[in-house]
């Protein structure tokens, strides 16, 4: 079939012509317009519930809101783990899926069982939200406002930014931080109150029943019909002022009159500033699939064409400033990884232009970009996008997928110097190597193709490496078996047809081997004494396998996660104790932000104080300072930045400063990360004291912490409601007294002619009224007129109970620490386990791993797995194709030999074995490894049926096939060699550049391939003929022994 299909190319040549000129123009067109992105746009398995419960403390949010839910949700089908948060103000509970699930299933389901919950919650409760969290849901960029002007004013400009960001069909949404919600506060002052003889619980009634929507209907007389309407909302603050509270005749007493009323804000729960400057926030976020620097420079457009429309004096005072701009991370990654795609075919090219000749050079050539062009129009197919994982993988290609090119047109430049015509060379070539370069192809789609089940968010994160190489290299082979010989028949030419070339062709074809001069002379001559010993090579090769593995085991850097790549953000979280009010607090990050305004090498120094109620970090967090870095050309490491932080800020009393780099890759959190858990809370506390001590006192550990209650008070009013019973006095009176000196009585909302949203209207205490020593003194009403509270009510100071932590219905806490510089979380990590299994801890008590210890297990166990598996389906095509498990063992054998190689790579470079890039790496280097031994043992058996002694047979194998193979692997390492050594050269401005955050994310995963297959050259050139030989040896001797046994037998009947 394949030959008529190479036939029937080479006969209809102007179609397959036009159609490559399709493939590379439609090619072309979809790589311009394709999305592109940094990291790849994923689902993350996670959907959280939020219900807020303005007042409620932690243990009540626990008993009345997660248990309710958390009893509804857990029986939802693929739940992985569920979360719950119990904190002052509400609860969220947080669940957390298998990758790879149905978002918009899970979504319905968990909005059906919320749905049976919500009757269960209080009545005060606010309406549930459910969310969704995936990668369109974190800003692309962010738009800063700031400058010396009223908080009014700048959350004014940036509600009317926000509609015309969001009128732009890219953008998804735009959500404001910084802002606070407006309310109308109504300051009831209780000496007036007094004197006028109301309650405060008259003010509140008569406002909520005298600010109603009243449809009146329509009347119909007869003789017309008429709307009759009945105005009884309020429409502004004038309308609040006016009601009437108690009227005597005709003389009235206004809510005016007892309260001063005034539009305000919501009490603040954090501040925002840039570069020290009050600041209000948009964070913009992109639709699934749209292009992300279209969408920022639409953003930019639209902010700038706003700025333009405001008065000059208020363009002058507001500055805008643009600030995690993921456009100009990405076009930076996008050029250098471009720049090492253009690297990496330049070497090719340079290589197979010595060795063929520059027209035949030119064929090869044709692969690669129509290779990559067939592969991007697929993925534009699909509706992926372009991001650093197949840019990657297309440099990773380069060296693989001209492989076949160059197999076809070595053959046929060789049959050409025999003499043949190009069409007739071409075409014999193509049907020749067809089976060995579709085996090669299959093989190696083979070892990435488990690679597309990899669970988890790690493995949605990867899953378009092996997808992008599949789509490439098929692509490959399409162009090696009809585009390459089509081309060749027409334009193909011998690379070099002098006489010293011509004589060692032949001489490797059928002539006398010892005239085989060149580096193929010297090559034989090595190999004839392998021959002669095959069993000893073959013994040292395994001999070298076993000592490598030692030796690294000792020496070697052990494991890690994922490589550590230089970031171009950071944050400082700044932590102290005690119950400081959100003023103290901002003065403390007002102090922290003044010690690192004058550093030059941040982009923007955005702070923000207050902690996010739905974040899992530590209680004590008191705000948070976002760094983002200037070009990693213009600074110094990130590491080394912070730690200058550290210096500038450890003279100021009371605080910790966690100074952490953003992550980049999978999210994990801090490499070390506890989970206590138990149904018994009692419990908990003392399990992660001893765990705590211990982090405390083992060398490496640093920026400690736990999510144990900080030291602190609640003031817990107890009520008497027997000695109440005897005044009058109920649970919802006291309550509703009490809330007056806190955060005040919501009586309503409204919706005024000024804003879109609606507006609370509280009722409160003036300042001076709200304290802890007025609840002692605050007045109800009750049958026996005004009582104070202190008649029935008990206050005492309890210890402070911040949030509540539930993993699976059980209570749970955590123990987290970075590590220093240079030491490994997996080590730190074995040590632990180990000091745990030697303590008596409660079995009540349960204690995991979790974070990068846990993604790392995951990610060994499956990587493990997909190694085998590929290893298996290898087996299959090799077995069918030779028909012979002694061939497919040799050839998989190769894949087990070439690790010695990865491991020799990572002892010379010093690196850890990283489980994602260097497992992938391997995985990647089984694919690559077989091809060479394939072509090599096919060709062995096609001459072994014309040649008898099956040591020439071996030797004009090698001379034939060395040039192709070291050609392959050369083609190869010279592809990734830009990303092992980090450089990265720009053509454009012809700059050369070291190390490069872009090229950092794949050096371990480029190392393993280079230095595996760099030693899998030497196996398949030196051990792979070997075992040839012993196969051949042990036939030989089984031949004779059946001889020699077939000679005793007629001796004997004679």
């Amino acid at each position: 079939m394949t030959s008529t299909v190479i036939d029937a190319a080479i006969s209809h040549a102007r179609t397959i012509i036009a159609a490559l000129f399709l493939i590379l123009i439609s090619g072309t067109i979809s790589y311009i317009g394709i999305p592109k992105e940094s990291a790849p746009d994923i689902n993350i398995p996670i959907i959280y519930v939020n219900a807020p419960l303005d007042g409620v403390s932690p243990e009540d949010a626990e008993r009345l809101i997660v248990r309710p839910i958390e009893q509804e949700l857990r029986v939802i089908e693929g739940v992985k783990e569920m979360r719950s948060t119990g904190y002052e103000g509400g609860a969220n509970v947080t669940l957390e899926f298998d990758a790879g699930f149905d978002a918009d299933k899970a979504m319905d389901d968990v909005r059906e069982k919320l749905d049976i919950a919500i009757p269960e919650l209080p009545d005060d409760t606010d309406e549930p939200t459910v969310h969704e969290v995936n990668f369109s849901l974190f800003p692309v960029v962010v738009v800063i406002l700031s400058g010396d002007v009223p908080e009014r004013k700048l959350i004014g400009l940036a509600n009317e930014l926000q509609d015309v960001i969001e009128g732009n069909p890219s953008v998804l949404k735009a959500e404001i931080a910084g802002d606070r919600d407006e309310m109308v506060e109504v300051i009831i002052d209780p000496v007036k109150l007094e004197s006028y003889g109301i309650q405060a619980g008259a003010v509140t009634s008569i406002m909520r029943t005298n600010n109603l929507l009243v449809a009146a209907g329509v009347q119909d007389t007869g003789r017309g019909r008429f709307s009759v309407k009945v105005p009884g909302i309020f429409e502004n603050v004038t309308d609040i002022m006016n009601m009437p509270v108690v009227v005597d005749g005709d003389s009235a007493v206004r809510v005016r009159d007892v309260a001063e009323v005034r539009k305000t804000f919501k009490d603040p729960k954090g501040f925002a500033r840039v570069a020290g400057k009050n600041a209000v926030a948009l964070e913009v976020s992109k639709r699934t699939g749209e292009n992300i620097i279209q969408t920022i420079a639409d953003v930019r457009a639209i902010v700038e064409v706003e700025r333009r429309n405001w008065p000059e004096s208020l363009q002058k005072a507001v500055q805008i400033s643009f600030s995690q701009d993921k456009s100009d991370n990405i076009k930076s990654m996008l050029k250098d990884l471009q720049n090492n795609v253009a690297s990496a075919i330049i070497l090719v090219m340079i290589v197979v232009v010595a060795v063929l000749g520059l027209r035949t050079a030119s064929l090869v050539g044709v692969a690669i970009p129509g290779s990559f062009l067939i592969g991007i129009l697929a993925l534009s197919a699909l509706g992926l996008t372009m991001n650093m994982v197949v840019l990657f993988a297309l440099i990773l290609a380069v060296g693989m997928l001209v492989d076949g090119a160059i197999v076809v047109t070595e053959y046929a430049d060789r049959k050409m110097i025999e003499g043949e015509p190009r069409d007739r060379a071409y075409g014999m070539a193509a049907k020749r190597m067809a089976w060995p370069i579709i085996t090669s192809t299959a093989t190696t789609l083979a070892a990435f193709l488990p690679l597309l089940f990899w669970p988890g968010v790690v493995g949605e994160f990867m899953k378009f490496l092996p997808l992008t190489l599949i789509l490439t290299l098929s692509a490959s082979l399409l162009m090696a078996l009809v585009f390459v010989p089509t081309l060749g028949s027409i334009f193909g030419k011998p690379g070099s047809i002098d006489d010293k070339i011509l004589k060692a062709t032949l001489a490797g074809e059928s002539g006398d081997l010892d005239n085989v001069e060149g580096f193929v002379g010297r090559y034989l001559k090595v190999l004839k004494p392998v021959l002669r010993h095959p069993a000893k090579v073959v013994t040292a090769a395994f001999a070298v396998l076993i000592l490598v593995q030692v030796v690294y085991g000792t020496f070697g850097k052990g494991l890690e996660f994922f490589p550590d790549v230089e970031s171009e953000n950071a944050k400082l979280q700044v932590r102290a104790r005690g119950n400081l009010s959100i003023h103290e607090k901002d003065s403390i990050m007002h102090e922290v932000e003044s010690r690192i305004l004058d550093m030059t090498e941040f982009e923007t120094i955005y702070t923000r104080t207050g902690r996010e109620e739905n974040s899992r970090e530590a209680e004590d967090i008191i705000g948070s300072i976002s760094l983002e870095f200037v070009d990693w050309q213009k600074r110094r490491k990130a590491a080394v930045i912070l730690k200058e932080i550290e210096q500038r800020t450890q003279d100021i009393p009371g605080i910790y400063i966690d100074a952490r780099e953003q992550e980049e890759g999978p999210p994990v959190g801090k490499p070390i990360n506890l989970q206590i858990s138990s149904r018994y809370p009692e419990l908990l506390q003392s399990a992660v004291g001893l765990i705590r001590d211990k982090l405390e006192k083992t060398p490496g550990m640093i920026n400690i912490e736990d999510s144990r209650p900080l030291p602190g008070i609640t003031w817990e009013v107890s009520v008497d409601r027997a000695q109440a019973a005897k005044f009058g006095a109920d649970i919802k009176t006291i309550g509703q007294a009490i809330r007056l000196v806190t955060g005040g009585i919501k009586v309503d909302e409204y919706r005024p002619n000024d804003t879109d949203d609606e507006v609370e209207i509280r009722v409160r205490y003036p300042v001076e009224f709200r304290t802890i020593k007025q609840l002692d003194y605050i007045r109800v009403s009750t049958n026996q007129g005004l009582v104070p509270l202190s008649n029935f009510v008990k206050r005492t100071a309890q210890p402070r109970i911040g949030k509540i932590n539930r993993i699976d219905g059980k209570r749970s806490l955590s123990v987290k620490a970075d590590l220093e510089p240079g030491l490994l979380a997996d080590t730190k990590v074995k040590e632990l386990s180990k000091w745990l299994a030697m303590q008596k801890i409660d079995p009540r008590v349960t204690i995991a791993f979790k974070g990068e210890d846990e993604e790392q297990r995951k990610a060994k166990a499956f990587l493990s797995k997909a190694f085998g598996v590929a290893l298996f389906i290898m087996a299959i095509i090799l077995v069918t194709q030779f028909n012979s498990f002694y061939s497919a063992l040799l050839i998989l054998s190769a894949v087990i030999m070439s690790t010695i190689g990865v491991f020799i790579g990572l002892l010379v470079t010093g690196q850890p074995f990283g489980i994602v890039m260097s497992g992938i790496g391997v995985i990647a280097l089984a694919g690559i490894v077989v091809n060479n031994n394939i072509v090599l043992i096919d060709t062995f058996d096609q001459l072994r049926k014309t040649i008898s002694d099956p040591m020439e047979a071996i030797l004009r194998t090698g001379a034939q096939r060395m040039r192709p193979v070291l050609l392959t692997t050369t083609t190869t390492i010279l592809g990734l060699m830009p990303m092992v050594f980090g450089v990265n050269i720009d053509f454009v401005t012809r700059e050369i550049a070291m190390g490069a955050p872009s090229s950092q994310w794949w050096t371990q995963l480029s190392t393993a391939i280079v230095f595996g297959l760099g030693f899998a050259t030497l196996l398949t050139l030196f051990v792979t003929p070997a075992s040839l030989m012993i196969r051949a040896n042990v036939h030989d001797w089984r031949v004779r022994r059946q001889q020699n046994k077939l000679a005793v037998e007629i001796s004997s009947a004679e």
